[in-house]
């Protein structure tokens, strides 16, 4: 090989690293005017969303994650910010869940085998037909999911059905205990429950404390009833258990203002989230929307897995702790609940990024101090 053919190679493997290295980062530019009248283009990198920024404006998705909607959750610079370590598993205790709905039936999860007509995720519903078939009749709980997944896209979502139209407010409490068990004892990373009732319930109570005892978030919704509750005798349940692990969410809508149906509370409410007329997938593959603080804890529910998928290590107290701190507060959510604020995806992010970064504590040798001691050193001696 001569040199001029050697010095060719050179050059083409330069342009094409070059090329690749343009390729793999975004840019752009900013033009500046000189004292001496000459523009200079200076360019800048900027970092790619991990997503798709083209999924925040799909058909399946809502005014919630818009990046043009000022009242959105900030998602687009979380995506920026965002990036993945491991698989987030949430169990959403619902309605099921449509396992053919183009939008979700590649983030459906099962504990055991793989994903297929009969087995894509847990139906404990009363008269239920198979236990491997979550359907969804009714639409609620595939709405839920695809809300989820609009926050966090790579979400594997484990179904778990509890809901039966037919059935007594009992058979639907002790199919919801049975659901909550189940994703307990799985160890999943978050639970979605977007439900409840005005009354509490001993066994729930105790599965919900496993779940705190285990490290589980729970994210539960406030309820639809109108009510300050605060006040006991208008709790909500098992948003008014009080435990360390659950995130209790209210809703709000466009102009930032709670939904007239919403629960609320300055003790009993931890945060705001989007909550009218949020678009979804729905059963058998449609798109529709629904209005309440079920919307509203789907959004929180992603939120969290997004932080949870990013930093592992961080607690599900400090999770919590992270989403409370990082809401965006707003004069209409003042004293509705503890934070005065709604969901920020971005600046929860952020947080997160701090906190899990922060050095722990400075240390140094046991006998270290201002005077010089001659320890004793003592043995064991072995019997």
């Amino acid at each position: 090989m001569n040199k001029l053919t050697f010095k060719k190679i050179i050059v083409a493997h330069v342009i094409a690293t070059m090329s690749f290295m343009a390729m793999s980062q975004s840019t752009s530019t900013i033009t500046s005017k000189s004292s001496n009248g000459r523009y200079n283009v200076e360019r800048i990198s900027e970092e790619k969303p991990y997503f798709d920024p083209k999924e925040l404006t799909s058909s399946y998705v809502s005014w919630g994650v818009n990046p043009n909607n000022p009242s959105s959750i900030n998602l687009l610079d979380a995506w920026k910010k965002f990036k993945k370590k491991r698989d987030i598993v949430v169990a959403v205790v619902d309605t099921g869940i449509d396992r053919e709905h183009p939008f979700l039936e590649n983030n459906i999860f099962v504990e055991n085998g793989q994903v297929d007509p009969s087995n894509f995720g847990v139906d404990f519903s009363k008269d239920k037909k198979s236990k491997g078939m979550p359907t969804d009749n009714h639409g609620h709980g595939t709405h839920v999911s695809g809300i989820i997944k609009s926050i966090y896209p790579d979400v594997k979502i484990l179904a778990l059905k509890y809901y039966n139209p037919n059935a007594s407010g009992l058979d639907n409490l002790n199919s919801t205990v049975e659901a909550l068990r189940y994703a307990v004892d799985h160890n999943v990373d978050v639970i979605n429950y977007s439900g409840g009732g005005p009354e509490a319930a001993t066994e729930e109570l105790r599965v919900l404390k496993e779940a705190e005892r285990k490290g589980i978030l729970v994210v539960a919704a406030a309820g639809n009833e109108e009510s300050n509750i605060d006040d006991k005798k208008k709790a909500y349940f098992p948003a008014s258990y009080g435990l360390k692990n659950i995130i209790t969410v209210t809703a709000h809508d466009e102009d930032l203002k709670i939904l007239n149906s919403s629960n609320y509370g300055h003790n009993s409410v931890d945060i705001f989230a989007p909550g009218y007329r949020i678009k979804s997938s729905l059963q058998n593959g449609r798109t529709g929307y629904l209005t309440g603080t079920s919307q509203a804890t789907a959004f929180v529910t992603g939120v969290a897995a997004l932080i949870k998928a990013e930093f592992p290590q961080l607690s599900t107290e400090k999770i919590k702790e992270i989403i409370k701190s990082s809401a965006k507060r707003e004069i209409t959510m003042e004293g509705k609940c503890a934070t005065g604020g709604r969901i920020d995806a971005s600046s929860a992010l952020s947080l997160a990024a701090k906190i899990a970064g922060e050095p722990s504590a400075l240390r140094q040798l046991a006998n270290t101090n201002d005077q010089q001691k001659t320890g004793t050193i003592i043995y064991r001696i072995a019997n």
